[in-house]
């Protein structure tokens, strides 16, 4: 397996991996996928096997450690000098999960976001994923604001 930058040509196979792990009302459109790869590439890792996308992280750059739903849907909030990394989606394909594929994606975008001086990360999601996030350096802050898909999410934020 190997962790690379997102590249602009990966924007349809992502989109069709997004389509994969996250239900209709909550999953990036392809539109939305290529719109964020435009505005913060630097926020995006893919992993591949044999030379194809396997899964991939992606997230905005923002003042605040939480993420409001509008994020999600303009890229044009990216504030690359912000303090928090945001996770939007850590996505991987069905069969390659399990594998330490996710941990190693999340791995990159951290080291990224400390690199740049960011004051931690944040990301939203639902309750069977807290103890894993939490594995992962991160701390539940409780139930979200968010309503995202119409979906009940769980703030966590990862502090450097």
């Amino acid at each position: 397996m190997n962790i690379r930058p997102a590249l602009p040509a990966d924007a349809p196979a992502l989109a069709a991996i997004e389509a994969v792990c996250f239900p209709a009302a909550e999953a990036a459109s392809p539109a939305f996928i290529a719109a964020r790869l435009a505005v913060f590439p630097e926020c995006f890792f893919v992993a591949e096997e044999a030379g194809q996308p396997i899964g991939f992280i992606n997230g905005a750059v923002w003042d605040e450690p939480c993420i409001r739903d509008e994020l999600f849907e303009d890229a044009a909030l990216h504030r690359p000098a912000g303090a928090w990394q945001t996770v939007f989606g850590l996505d991987v394909l069905p069969e390659y999960r399990r594998q330490g594929v996710a941990a190693a994606l999340m791995r990159a975008l951290l080291d990224a976001a400390r690199a740049a001086g960011r004051r931690g990360a944040a990301l939203t999601c639902k309750e069977h994923l807290i103890r894993y996030y939490e594995r992962l350096g991160y701390r539940c802050l409780g139930v979200s604001a968010s309503v995202h898909g119409g979906a009940v999410w769980y703030d966590m934020i990862a502090e450097f």
